[in-house]
């Protein structure tokens, strides 16, 4: 492993291990705006993939560990860990979260050209930022300002909610777009219908996936869909 990817690792661990302090000293009286919190500050690794010279160290090093560690917070663990943080299904929806990340690096690394394997780590950052932005801050505007409901497969969202998905999402793509172009990723041409589109795809597989699920649903959804966007 060579040096820029140890300090990208410890930058990113340093990083995680403040925003997990910062989450329970100050937040823990609001344990939804907590679990909110932490579901998009630790998105915010995205920013980090760039800077890492093979992306197969954050799987083995971060992702895959962190993946490993939250599943043993969940009911299906072999191991019972009293979890006293968690809702019902958040643990589960945590594993979700930080296993998305693992299996669509590991595929984009997997598939990029030969010799340069974060080819498509832009895929994998764009891919994220539905999961990590748009249902995050969904999440927190739906809970507060949601009065227009729908429940679709048992599941009850709110039309703001999807609606604040879809704008941050579209917001927020643009903005990882341009800051991956500007540090010498190699993209398609940029193209604000492709971004709303894939938006829009992504606030719909949210409306449609229920619970945690969505954390797979989502990004997995939209990987492709921006694949197909650099393939053709």
């Amino acid at each position: 492993m060579i040096f820029t990817d140890i300090l990208a690792l410890i930058v990113v661990y340093i990083y995680v291990a403040v925003i997990f302090v910062v989450a329970e000293m100050v937040l823990k009286t609001r344990p939804e705006v907590s679990r909110k919190f932490l579901h998009i500050m630790v998105g915010n690794m995205i920013f980090a993939m760039p800077f890492f010279a093979d992306p197969w160290n954050m799987v083995w090093f971060l992702t895959l560990p962190i993946t490993i560690a939250l599943f043993f917070l969940t009911e299906y663990s072999p191991i019972k860990i009293k979890n006293s943080v968690t809702e019902s299904g958040h643990a589960l929806g945590l594993f979700f979260y930080a296993g998305i990340w693992t299996i669509l690096i590991a595929i984009f690394a997997s598939i990029a050209p030969a010799g340069n394997p974060k080819f498509f780590i832009w895929i994998v950052a764009l891919a994220i930022v539905p999961m990590v932005y748009g249902d995050g801050f969904a999440a927190l505007i739906g809970q507060k300002f949601g009065k227009v409901k729908y429940s679709i497969f048992g599941g009850t969202k709110s039309l703001e909610g999807s609606l604040t998905m879809f704008v941050v999402t579209s917001v927020m793509s643009v903005f990882v777009w341009m800051v991956f172009a500007s540090i010498g990723c190699t993209m398609p041409e940029f193209n604000i219908v492709y971004i709303l589109a894939i938006s829009a795809v992504a606030t719909a597989c949210e409306a449609f996936s229920y619970g945690g699920i969505d954390n797979l649903t989502v990004p997995a959804m939209t990987s492709i869909l921006y694949l197909l966007v650099a393939l053709l």
